[in-house]
């Protein structure tokens, strides 16, 4: 039967793709000058990119739905047809098609296969596809973005509408309230929103973060938690320069592996690179002098920031962004000790998710890569140790062949959310390799020099998306010990500003971070206000909180309040505070 075989509509990606074609069906019935790009299924769903002179609009969007529907109505045949490329070249041609003649260009193949629908409609597509457009029961057009034709910003940029399709209404609901869920907890939004960061695209570049007041403040606690962290694990911290030469990074590997995604220039007629690892810095403090087997395991922590070139069609707030910092170690052991490290290294991680409040992780076992460096000898044993260490945890995990790093096999540790979505954090690699090119030597027992074997690490990762998914996560209301704004005291009229700030200056002796809204503006407004910023207490400061020496205490998002001696309530929220809860 060739490519269109036998699918069950429970084959969603079929499902999806099949709808992809539908929706470009309906685009050409209703505008017959757009030329067509690609149609994917994707994770959550689908998409079709379109050449179009004017921009989609919400009613355009409603106009191509309903057409949609019709065509599914129709209970039309997805039917294929093999041809020669230079029958589909003269096809696509006749069609004016001009991406889809761009397609064929780069297919090897002499043979293609188009599809077709209706009287009219024709694709350029591999299939497979459902029997028939009334098989799809339940879709819903979502967004119109910009999106460069190939993903590459010196090419045209098309207007790509996302989609997306289930088997049955009710899961298509489910979605639909999930993603509006996920609408509601977009860091892009809560971000600048609750004055945490903010991204001047035109002013300052793409990908470049800005941290406002609370941003920052909430940086230096995960700063401040992970510094203390790494020193009583037995790290040592080190900083190391922006940007090296360009010779250190040939060394590496980086420069004919990675060169794409760095920043590139020259000084003294010498090529120079911003980092994009801190490995070689701590390479070169590794190699500063002779080691001995005494000193092994040497952990070196840094948080390090680091810039990478990423396409702008992949930027993504704090998610996928140029620059940003990890929380980056190399350990530099024995191979003898390799696997103590690793599984020291997945306790930390494991214990860092629950502080943070992440008590759900997704595993994934990533191997060597098509292109890399190091001896296939040493692969195995970077990658046993690896896999070893989960199964002695006991840990379940999934296996990414082909997806390590050029360098070494990894693990990666992928927190999940309150929506259970997985977030990259965490990565554990092990590396033969880099030891081998920087010639790393340590003076063992024996009194022979070894080569010590290299894990690169993190915990968080990048420390921008992990705030991202901090966030998201607690939909911008973070537990009250990572809270820019712990407190915020609110005096109901000006003859009690007074007490207010003799409260405020206690709290603060207290070393908790607090506000007071001294404004005209009506207390509701004021407690409006307060929750809006998603600060986790509110003090409300009345003739009756000034008589008895109280606080009325308000959470929030719980109408409910109840009066506290002050040093009741310091020792209330101290304890939560310590407690990390």
């Amino acid at each position: 039967m060739g490519p269109h075989l036998k699918f069950t509509i429970m084959d969603l990606d079929t499902l999806r793709h099949s709808c992809a074609h539908v929706l470009a069906q309906a685009v050409k019935e209703l505008w017959p000058e757009v030329q067509l790009g690609i149609g994917p299924a994707i994770e959550d769903g689908f998409y079709y990119d379109f050449d179009k002179e004017t921009p989609f609009t919400e009613e355009d969007l409603e106009k191509i739905e309903e057409r949609m529907h019709q065509i599914i109505k129709r209970n039309e045949k997805f039917s294929y047809q093999v041809v020669s490329k230079d029958q589909a070249l003269k096809l696509f041609k006749d069609r004016a098609e001009h991406y889809k003649l761009h397609l064929l260009s780069e297919i090897p193949d002499k043979e293609v296969t188009i599809y077709k629908t209706g009287e009219s409609f024709i694709d350029l597509c591999r299939g497979p596809h459902i029997d028939s457009t009334g098989q799809i029961k339940a879709f819903k057009l979502l967004s119109v973005a910009g999106a460069y034709w190939h993903g590459l910003e010196t090419n045209q940029m098309l207007q790509r509408i996302y989609a997306t399709a289930f088997e049955t209404k009710k899961e298509l609901d489910e979605y639909l309230k999930f993603r509006e869920e996920a609408k509601r907890r977009d860091h892009r939004k809560l971000g600048p929103e609750l004055g945490f960061f903010d991204i001047y695209y035109e002013q300052a570049g793409a990908g470049l973060v800005f941290y406002h007041p609370n941003g920052a403040i909430l940086r230096r606690i995960i700063e401040d938690y992970e510094k203390d962290e790494h020193l009583r694990r037995g790290y040592q911290m080190v900083i190391t320069p922006h940007i090296l030469k360009q010779d250190l990074w040939i060394q590496s590997g980086h420069y004919e592996y990675y060169r794409e995604n760095m920043f590139m220039f020259n000084i003294d007629e010498k090529e120079y690179a911003v980092k994009p690892m801190n490995c070689p810095g701590h390479i070169l403090i590794y190699k500063s002098k002779m080691r001995s087997y005494r000193e092994l395991p040497l952990r070196f922590f840094e948080l390090g920031t680091v810039y990478r070139y990423e396409k702008s069609g992949v930027l993504h707030g704090l998610l996928r962004v140029r620059g940003f910092t990890q929380d980056d170690a190399h350990i530099f052991c024995r191979q003898e000790d390799l696997k103590s490290e690793i599984k020291k290294v997945i306790d930390f991680v494991m214990d860092t998710m629950k502080v943070f409040g992440f008590n759900d992780v997704h595993i994934e076992l990533s191997t060597q890569p098509e292109k890399h460096i190091g001896q296939e000898e040493q692969w195995l044993m970077a990658t046993a140790a690896l896999e070893d260490s989960l199964k002695e945890k006991k840990l379940e995990y999934a296996v990414n062949v082909g997806e390590g790093a050029f360098y070494g096999p990894k693990i990666d540790i992928k927190l999940k959310d309150a929506l259970k979505r997985t977030w990259q954090c965490a990565t554990i690699q092990c590396d033969f390799a880099l030891p081998h090119r920087f010639d790393l030597t340590y003076i063992d027992s024996d009194g022979k020099q070894k080569q010590p074997v290299m894990i690169h690490r993190v915990i968080l990762g990048s420390l921008e998306r992990f705030i991202g998914a901090l966030i998201e996560h607690y939909a911008g209301a973070l537990p009250v010990w990572l809270s820019p704004t712990q407190v915020i005291i609110l005096p109901i009229k000006d003859s009690l500003n007074e007490y207010a700030m003799k409260v405020k200056q206690l709290l603060e002796k207290a070393n908790l971070r607090v506000a007071l809204d001294e404004s005209n503006q009506t207390l509701n407004k004021k407690i409006r206000q307060a929750e809006m910023q998603k600060i986790p207490y509110i003090l409300i400061i009345g003739d009756k909180e000034l008589q008895s020496n109280e606080v009325n205490v308000r959470k929030h998002s719980d109408s409910k309040t109840i009066n506290m001696a002050i040093d009741e309530f310091i020792a209330k929220i101290k304890k939560e505070i310590e407690e990390r809860k």
